[in-house]
């Protein structure tokens, strides 16, 4: 069988937002086929100028941050304040079937972009909308990266680490690619029922309410008030010991998932040499193990101490049971299985390096890879595509002359 055609392929999607979490979904939906159209402003999205966060070099030649989030796209840059300017976000807009943003409801407003302006114009697009606390309530209009919104406010920093040692160092993008590719699902529901009636819809997804979706089973199960989930808690107090990462001799972590503990006990026992406690009504059953868990916590801490990782693989392989060493960046860069299943792509840049980019984790069977084309430079396509919006080249000199749209400026 051929491949085929990729499923958005004839759907446009205008992008108006920064950063990650937006970008990140419009990136997604540029994998799928859409027409991605990137407006930005004459600054530029900031993400482009965070090389130092990252220890890559600076400039647009080498931009792998910007590129993970804006592949396969084209880029214009409009004044969107000027009359000119927001005449052509106007038209885009008009042309497209679906509209994604990050700016805040204020500004939307203000600049008529706002959902409730936009739908009576046009009725069948698709409003996708990120936002760090959602669209009701006293803090819609805070600002919100997933710093703030996603790790601290939504119940993931103060919980999940050990009670013994500091908060987790949180990194950029974790809670934004997540809330990107919810609110792809949405807009794509919304698309197709857009497309089966006439009558688009507004997605809002944010970075708060993600996380809540994220910690939910833990965050329900605490208002039980069981001590094992009133989380921070030691390591040693978590209810099922099997689901806890042990170090071993060669102080490598090994991450351990058994979470029906009655039934996977007896062969955990064989593996770490220990038959001796199979039975033993002090672990087994569950049940009886609660008021016993730092005792058997040390037991599997000092079993798992005895033997270098590749040991631990080895036979936790054999036995079938569930398993994972916890691996560097610099690992997984190199991971064979990563490689195989078509995680990475291989991106050759200007400056003579290739760097590992990631593709988003979605694959069709009988589709081909996408392309993995760079993310466009900052206007690099601003005069082709007021050309196709129907403005005369000399309209097109005109409006950057009055500082309405910019081209792209080589660096």
């Amino acid at each position: 069988m051929s491949a085929m055609k990729r499923p958005l392929e004839g759907v446009k999607v205008i992008e108006l937002a920064t950063f990650v979490a937006g970008p990140c979904c419009a990136r997604y939906l540029a994998d799928l086929g859409a027409e991605v159209i990137k407006v930005e402003s004459f600054q530029g999205d900031p993400l482009r100028f965070t090389a130092v966060n990252e220890g890559r070099p600076a400039g647009e030649a080498e931009n792998t941050s910007y590129d993970l989030e804006n592949a396969n796209k084209t880029c214009i840059c409009l004044n969107t304040k000027s009359k000119a300017g927001r005449e052509a976000m106007e038209k885009l807009i008009a042309s497209a079937d679906i509209f994604i943003t990050n700016w805040r409801q204020n500004a939307l407003e203000r600049s008529g972009l706002d959902y409730e302006s936009l739908k009576e114009r046009y009725p069948k697009l698709v409003f996708g909308i990120v936002s760090g606390y959602g669209e009701k309530g006293p803090d819609k209009d805070l600002p919100g990266f997933d710093f703030t919104a996603f790790f601290a406010r939504g119940g993931v920093m103060g919980t999940m680490f050990d009670k013994d040692n500091l908060p987790m160092n949180v990194i950029a993008g974790f809670g934004d690619h997540q809330v990107g590719m919810n609110l792809s699902s949405g807009i794509l529901a919304a698309l197709y029922r857009a497309r089966e009636t006439g009558y688009g819809d507004k997605v809002v997804v944010s970075l708060f309410h993600s996380a809540l979706w994220d910690v939910a089973i833990m965050l329900q199960s605490a208002q039980y008030g069981h001590p094992s989930t009133q989380y921070p808690i030691s390591r040693k107090k978590i209810a099922n010991p099997l689901q806890v990462a042990h170090k071993s001799k060669d102080d490598r972590w090994l991450q351990i998932a058994m979470p029906r503990y009655d039934f996977f006990y007896p062969k955990f026992m064989e593996v770490i040499g220990r038959t001796d406690l199979i039975g033993n009504p002090r672990y087994y059953p569950q049940s009886a193990l609660q008021d016993n868990l730092e005792e058997f916590y040390e037991i599997i801490k000092e079993s798992i101490a005895k033997e270098d990782i590749s040991v631990w693989v080895e036979k936790l392989t054999v036995a079938d049971l569930p398993f994972a060493v916890a691996k560097t960046w610099n690992e997984l860069l190199v991971d064979e299985q990563a490689w195989a299943s078509d995680c990475f792509h291989a991106m050759e840049y200007p400056t003579g390096a290739t760097r590992t980019l990631v593709r988003p984790p979605v694959l069709f069977e009988s589709t081909e890879l996408p392309p993995y084309k760079r993310g466009p430079y900052l206007g690099e396509q601003t005069e082709d595509i007021l050309v196709q919006l129907g403005y005369s080249k000399e309209q097109v000199k005109a409006m950057i002359e009055a500082g309405d749209a910019m081209p792209h400026k080589a660096q």
